[in-house]
């Protein structure tokens, strides 16, 4: 049979495959409202070529999707993101963002199975949007930290003042983040998996 010419199927680049050493994968969902940076973050903060789902926004979401204080906002993600860290040599993070607008909720459920913990993004200058991200965590008994993306024309608040805005409970971790940031969106998954290794050693020793 004469092959010529026929096209190669390309496997993974390789920086794409899973470093041999790995021998331990967690599944992290990436969730917040509409517009807080969710698939910045997985894109700065993903070793690998991340996947993405954003697409134009259209007269579909008119009346539908709240856009105050996002008015610039022209994307927006309609199914996931997708990417990979490893945070040392034997651990790799699997990260899921999820979409923020209500309509597309229903996604959620596939993509919260099997996820051991989660980041909440949070956008000072719309904090409302995060209450029902956090009601529908705590539902279903997903531990999760409260990263707060500083964008600059965001208002400054204390953590205190925002703990007590979100009514979040002092066990739960809140750390600044700038999700455009390699190091800053690293540092808030480390802060993820020490609270979720707190969680674990607390209920071992009960």
């Amino acid at each position: 049979m004469d092959y010529k010419g026929s096209e190669t199927l390309a496997g993974p680049r390789p920086e794409d495959m899973l470093p041999a050493t790995a021998a331990a994968a967690v599944k992290v969902v990436v969730v917040g409202g509409f517009g807080v940076g969710k698939t910045t973050l997985v894109g700065a903060v993903s070793e690998i070529r991340p996947l993405t789902t954003e697409e134009t926004m259209t007269q579909a979401g008119v009346g539908i999707d709240d856009l105050a204080g996002i008015e610039a906002k022209t994307t927006t993600t309609v199914a996931m993101d997708f990417g990979r860290i490893s945070l040392n040599e034997r651990l790799v993070l699997y990260l899921f963002g999820t979409p923020g607008q209500e309509r597309f909720w229903f996604l959620w459920n596939g993509l919260f199975d099997g996820a051991l913990g989660a980041v909440v993004l949070v956008d000072t200058r719309r904090l409302e949007v995060c209450f029902d991200v956090m009601g529908r965590l705590e539902d279903r008994g997903v531990p999760f930290v409260v990263a707060v993306n500083t964008f600059p024309e965001s208002p400054a608040y204390s953590m205190d003042e925002l703990r007590g805005a979100l009514d979040l409970d002092e066990s739960v971790p809140m750390v600044d983040c700038d999700a455009r940031s390699r190091g800053s969106s690293r540092d808030v998954l480390m802060a993820l998996m020490q609270y979720l290794y707190t969680l674990t050693t607390y209920r071992e020793t009960q």
